[in-house]
């Protein structure tokens, strides 16, 4: 790792010159929200923001994305990747993108996902404000962040800009670096250890102890009813989610009946339709019909199943789907906490 220094005043022209060369996407506003967009002009860029609506998954990821198109038995692949940076990532989200690597990963690999992932380069921010929902401080606590490829940290008069990777070494040709000096490198230290401990929401258990616990609630059908008793069945938790990564496949055939197109859209377990499945002769089968079932699956998926393989739960403490849930009851941590004072 090689530590850098850019100035406050030279800061936009290195964003600009970043622009000027490749796309750049990062952190801008809408409304009072933030969303990872294109970046136009150095002046959007947003690194005070405190979380994006969507995690920048989409960007590997899109929320809809084409797969193929094909004219008779000719097909034509639909995934044209391109090289950019994505910019000003928080440390929980370069987690969410490192879960998302492996899943796609592991056994049959899907090009689809890491034809875009492979040509992105991943620069990190520090936070510099909390998420009101936010419990990042206190999850996974173990399992540090290590996809990206640099690393930015806001300190008196500039930045400190750590590079990791080559292509993160790259990017020093856009601006006026000089090396860091030790005193500011452990500025930028204290100023990402600091924030560890500013979440409002925090989780008092080990991930271990919670994925044994939550696992050992899968029968009590009383507590998950009861979870889930105002549950729309809306899947916006599923949608905002870093780590979520089903997918629903649609084959569109146009009037011809001979060219068309395959697409893939994000998915959610959450939904009615997603667990129901066709047994022919117009009849179907359901087998997580009910609302607590749903939400029991969404929870052991996050803090029970994946936690072994990940070495972490498969959720990174954004805060997002306590955002979107218009019922207010999709916050993982009141659901854990919930569960981890039920008697054994």
């Amino acid at each position: 790792m090689k530590s850098y220094f850019i100035k406050e005043k030279d800061f936009n022209l290195f964003v600009k010159k970043m622009i000027e060369s490749k796309k750049v996407v990062g952190p801008v506003a809408k409304k009072k929200k933030f969303v990872f967009a294109n970046l136009k002009n150095a002046a959007d860029l947003r690194l005070d923001f405190d979380v994006t609506i969507l995690p920048p998954k989409k960007e590997f990821f899109p929320t809809c994305q084409m797969l193929i198109k094909f004219d008779g038995s000719k097909f034509e692949s639909g995934v044209h990747s391109e090289e950019k940076i994505l910019f000003g990532v928080h440390f929980y989200d370069i987690k969410g993108i490192d879960m998302t690597d492996h899943l796609f990963n592991e056994n049959n690999s899907d090009c689809n996902y890491l034809t875009n992932r492979e040509k992105t380069t991943i620069v990190g921010s520090n936070i510099q404000n909390v998420a009101p929902r936010s419990f990042w401080g206190t999850i996974g606590k173990d399992l540090k962040p290590k996809g990206h490829d640099a690393f930015l940290t806001k300190i008196q008069d500039g930045y400190v800009f750590q590079t990791l990777t080559d292509k993160g070494e790259a990017l020093i040709k856009f601006g006026t670096f000089g090396a860091a000096a030790d005193a500011q490198v452990q500025e930028a230290d204290r100023v990402n250890d600091s924030v560890m401990s500013q979440c409002p929401e925090k989780l008092q258990h080990s991930s271990k102890d919670i994925a044994k616990k939550v696992r050992g609630s899968f029968k009590n059908k009383e507590l998950w009813a009861s979870a889930a008793k105002d549950c729309f069945s809306c899947g916006s938790c599923n949608i905002v989610c870093p780590t979520c990564y089903c997918f629903d496949i649609q084959d569109k055939w146009n009037v011809d009946q001979k060219t068309g197109s395959r697409a893939r859209y994000w998915d959610a377990c959450l939904t009615k339709e997603f667990a129901e499945i066709s047994m022919g002769e117009g009849k179907s089968e359901n087998f997580r019909e009910e609302r607590g079932a749903r939400f029991r699956h969404r929870i052991m998926r996050k803090a029970a199943y994946q936690t072994e393989k990940l070495g972490s739960p498969a959720c990174v403490g954004c805060g997002r789907c306590s955002n979107a849930c218009t019922a207010d009851i999709a916050d993982p941590v009141n659901v854990i906490n919930r569960i981890m004072e039920e008697p054994v």
